[in-house]
């Protein structure tokens, strides 16, 4: 049996390298790559900063210590106290709509970790299929 040989490269072991990155390499690399996109929304979100400090006060510009009478210290009180559910509504919507992008990206994730093995198959499987003939109803 003779066998095509181009750049010195056996077909066959062509078949074999891909077959072998396909479900080793690049399996382990999509798996890489799903943990660096979670990794970058976590911190484009900034899920963990704005969880520690969920309470403090938002874009605060003149409400620091304020003496004088107390209705200058009474309206300060307010200033803050304002500010910091402003600033708490505000990070717990981002982290709620992070957290939510988190979990789409975990579920395609996974979805795209199962499927990996079985690309491959699916060549075979529409090889077999136009062999027997078989065509969708929805072309017919």
């Amino acid at each position: 049996m003779v066998y095509y040989r181009a750049n010195g490269y056996n077909s066959d072991m062509f078949l074999v390298g891909i077959l072998s990155w396909w479900y080793g390499k690049g399996w382990v690399d999509q798996i890489q790559a799903i943990k660096d996109r979670l990794a970058s929304s976590a911190d484009f979100f900034s899920v963990g900063q704005l969880a520690s400090t969920i309470f403090a006060p938002y874009r605060q510009i003149s409400a620091g210590k304020v003496s004088g009478p107390i209705g200058v210290q009474l309206r300060a009180f307010l200033d803050r106290t304002i500010s910091r559910f402003v600033g708490a509504g505000v990070r717990i919507f981002m982290i709620i709509f992070g957290l939510i992008a988190m979990l789409l990206q975990i579920i395609f994730g996974l979805l795209v970790i199962v499927i990996w093995p079985v690309i491959p198959l699916l060549t075979v499987i529409g090889l077999i299929m136009m062999v027997i003939g078989w065509v969708p109803k929805w072309i017919v």
